[in-house]
């Protein structure tokens, strides 16, 4: 069956993916292209006879609105349009007319395109779709040109959305998103969806740690395991602005596109703007269905290298802040060796006047007095003891107090006639600047080159302000977009160039983890909260879209350094453990025994980490809960690691036994009990596993914790 079918006759186009279908109707005689099915498998017989709806003798209604694929300004509608222009007389109504669809197949691959553009005006766009046999979710961009001659007046683009997606009719709706704050990401909510329009947004320049470019429909009585549910992201890492439509007729669309309100693009002839690519998702098999369907998506369609298992990593930041000294990184190198680290990543301090965060970003050589012969000794120490190098970088910022600044103060965001006020001693470099972007490759390629460097971990630890371009375009504020766009460029351009260097997310902890990073990136940093307690919710939030393989987890000291809180070492492992686990305490400060137990903990998750990685993920329960666990099955059935946690101390009720997802019903599993609950070598089916499940009661204490392996026999 071809992935794209069409029905001339009725202008019907079928995309068909992985266990679920998109229809849409063209029509270009009434200029409009109209969604007909979003969900389960259909046939062109289903869909094929036009269903349009009729608003009778009602002229307070508008029949369009909820149901074009990019709904425009003008002619009768009134709903939130996806794409707003302003032209040079300021005008904003559209007239769309369809020119046609092209339809291009490659195997297991399907795009459709679809040609549109103003009656008697500069303006043309084309809809985007892309289809994949193996996976559910469907991809969306838009591009949009300035068709005029040269020597016409520009038109500014208002609203600019990469796509517009159109629900089913449902008798509820219940949104999905997370929200937070730095050290406070990825916190999930789900909330009765109101009519009229609600919006996520960052107006920040980057991703943002108060929201995520991703929101969840259902109608409202979804689970974790069943019920119809719709997802919808954007693949962009700058401002964002997201924007779910529910109609008093029962209609709900959602909108999406990169920058926030006033975010303006001004093209001139000739000219086009493409939108960053919007992902939906549809999926019968409720909330845990939604996250294995996109965990899917990132590895096998989103990230550079998913097939490397991210290796133990050891950061010194915790250990060291900016007191950075070549024998003291050495010191604790040798100590991440000792306890089975494969990476040593010396973090912030070692560069320029970086003693503190007041000074030396933008400088990027090694700070004489902490490495007097460069960091090349070190690298080598480093790999010496059988470990990759890494070092902290962060290109988009400067601090005033920097000979970089000092020699171009105009390579900062700024407007000219308002003060800029540094946040964290530091300002903005313009990365929509390509003077900028080719500095930063330059010393990027040459730090790598010169020291050996295996991975960077590119942190962002400033939003906008008062930002603008030295250019003065008349569109100003286009820099809350195309600065990441820069960004972008220089990390393209660097994988290009050094294929084997490998790359950390971070911004501030979570405030840039998105498709578009994660397309571009190995792994993200999600909080500079390394709290064992308070990443229980993180991570459960994180995992709603993105995998554990890009999940960066740290073990860090008790009592926490940001919470103070005290927890067993055990605990910390076992929460770092759900994802791609690191370690960031001061070892120099940990005795022997716990250096041992760590060594131990970590020789245990190398043996399961293929599975925690790239297995298929069940939440077994939520941090709400209090006690709580998540499931990981290998993708070849042979072997699941449970993790299990508990808050506080053991209810003297019975506690409910973990019933298992995922496993063969017809095998048997022997099962390994690091939380001592079940004897050693204990044996079950699948079935029973499911039907049953295991008993879920843990150690005393207030923070309890256990993993358990089961592998299949035979």
């Amino acid at each position: 069956m071809p992935l794209i079918e069409i029905d001339r006759a009725s202008g019907t186009v079928l995309l068909h993916a992985a266990r679920t279908c998109y229809a849409l109707r063209v029509d270009p005689p009434a200029g409009t292209v109209r969604t007909v099915h979003w969900g389960g498998p259909v046939t062109p017989a289903d869909i094929s006879s036009p269903q349009e709806p009729d608003n009778g003798a009602d002229s307070f209604s508008a029949p369009l609105d909820g149901t074009e694929e990019l709904a425009v300004d003008g002619q009768v509608r009134f709903a939130p349009p996806a794409l707003e222009v302003r032209y040079a007389d300021g005008t904003s109504a559209v007239e769309p007319v369809v020119d046609g669809y092209d339809v291009r197949e490659d195997g297991d691959s399907a795009e459709l395109s679809i040609s549109l553009h103003d009656t008697g005006r500069p303006l043309g766009w084309q809809l985007h779709y892309r289809v994949r046999r193996d996976c559910p979710v469907i991809e969306r961009w838009t591009v949009l040109r300035h068709t005029g001659e040269r020597g016409e007046p520009p038109l500014t683009l208002l609203r600019h959305s990469a796509a517009q997606w159109n629900l089913p009719v449902l008798p509820a709706y219940r949104m999905s998103s997370v929200h937070g704050r730095w050290a406070g990401e990825f916190q999930l909510r789900r909330t009765p969806l109101a009519v009229g329009e609600t919006t996520l947004t960052s107006r920040r320049g980057h991703t943002g740690h108060q929201s995520n470019p991703w929101l969840t429909l259902d109608s409202g009585d979804s689970t974790e395991e069943a019920g119809e549910v719709w997802t919808v992201a954007l693949a962009t890492s700058g401002s964002w602005r997201m924007t779910t439509v529910r109609s008093a007729e029962g209609r709900c669309s959602v909108l999406g596109g990169s920058g926030h309100e006033g975010v303006e693009v001004v093209l001139a002839a000739g000219e086009s703007w493409t939108t960053p690519v919007s992902t939906g998702l549809y999926t019968p098999g409720g909330f845990g269905g939604a996250s294995r369907a996109h965990h899917s998506y990132v590895r096998e369609h989103v990230l550079p290298a998913p097939g490397e298992p991210r290796p133990v990593l050891y950061n010194s930041w915790e250990a060291t802040a900016f007191d950075v000294t070549f024998d003291g990184q050495r010191e604790l190198a040798d100590l991440a060796a000792r306890i089975g680290a494969e990476l040593f990543v010396v973090d912030d301090g070692w560069f320029g006047a970086r003693t503190s965060d007041r000074a030396g970003l933008g400088d990027w050589t090694p700070r004489q007095t902490a490495f007097p012969e460069g960091l090349r000794p070190l690298a080598d120490h480093v790999h010496g003891l059988g470990m990759r190098f890494g070092l902290w970088v962060e290109p988009e910022m400067v601090n005033p107090d920097s000979e970089l600044f000092r020699e171009r103060p105009d390579w900062v965001l700024h407007l000219p006639d308002r003060t800029a006020h540094p946040l964290r001693n530091q300002l903005v470099l313009d990365f929509s600047r390509p003077e900028i972007t080719d500095w930063a490759l330059g010393w990027l390629l040459r730090t790598v080159d010169t020291f050996g460097v295996d991975f960077l971990k590119w942190d962002f630890n400033r939003s906008f302000t008062e930002a603008g371009s030295a250019d003065h375009r008349s569109d100003v504020r286009r820099v809350f977009v195309e600065h990441a766009l820069g960004a972008h460029r220089v990390l393209d351009e660097l994988r290009a160039a050094r294929p084997a260097l490998r790359i950390e997310a971070c911004s501030g902890g979570g405030g840039r983890v998105d498709l578009a990073s994660l397309a571009r990136t190995d792994q993200a940093w999600v909080s500079d909260n390394t709290d064992a307690v308070d990443r229980l919710a993180i991570q459960h939030g994180f995992s709603q879209i993105y995998p554990a393989q890009v999940m960066g987890a740290w073990v860090t000291d008790s009592p926490n350094p940001f919470t103070r809180r005290a927890v067993p070492l055990r605990f910390r492992f076992h929460s770092a453990m759900a994802g791609a686990l690191g370690v960031g305490g001061d070892l120099t400060r940990w005795s022997a025994e716990e250096l041992d137990e760590a060594r131990a903990y970590v020789a245990r998750y190398k043996e399961v980490r293929s599975t925690v990685q790239t297995g298929e993920q069940y939440r077994l329960g939520s941090p709400e809960d209090g006690a709580h666990a998540v499931q990981y099955v290998a993708r070849d059935g042979s072997e699941s690691v449970v993790l299990q946690w508990r808050v506080g101390p053991a209810d003297r009720a019975l506690p409910p036994r973990l019933r298992l997802r995922g496993l063969d019903p017809q095998a048997v599993y022997r099962m390994d009990d690091d939380g001592g609950t079940l004897p050693a070598g204990t044996l079950r089916s699948g079935a029973a596993l499911a039907a049953h499940g295991v008993p879920a009661e843990l150690p005393l204490g207030d923070y309890a914790s256990r993993m358990l392996t089961l592998r299949r026999k035979g």
